[in-house]
């Protein structure tokens, strides 16, 4: 990799190391570009946060979270941190992505397509588009 740091290179690792059920399934479906041949990552580093999975070429970040992250101040510091630097970012539940899989990845897509560009927030998922196209603010 060039001009990696390896201290994040290192996290990034671990973490991947840690997925839980959610994650697993989700990245099952996002590897390989098999969804519509958009290629996704996994704990890409942003700033100082990782992603869970990421979408380099619409920048797209897609969270799965599980019940610890209900109303937490912390993640919408951070939807805003990626925000300001040009990233979308895609909120579901654990529990959603296990047991709605297919309308998950419709929503994914959705945005991937443009077809869904509005602010979302309701009890399923959360989607904060990016509020700067800015391809500098990508670090």
């Amino acid at each position: 990799m060039r001009n990696a740091d390896r201290h994040k290179t290192g996290k990034a690792r671990s973490l991947r190391q840690a997925d839980n059920d959610a994650e697993e399934a989700m990245w099952s479906e996002l590897r390989n570009r098999r969804l519509n041949g958009y290629k996704f990552v996994r704990q890409l580093p942003v700033g100082p946060y990782f992603a869970d999975f990421a979408c380099r070429e619409r920048r797209l970040v897609v969270e799965v979270d599980g019940s610890q992250h209900a109303g937490s101040y912390a993640d919408r510091h951070r939807d805003s941190f990626m925000n300001e630097r040009g990233w979308s970012v895609l909120r579901f539940w654990n529990v959603d992505v296990l047991k709605e899989r297919e309308q998950v990845l419709e929503t994914v897509l959705a945005v991937l397509d443009a077809r869904l560009v509005d602010p979302v927030d309701t009890s399923e998922m959360r989607f904060v588009p990016s509020s700067s196209n800015d391809e500098e603010n990508m670090r």
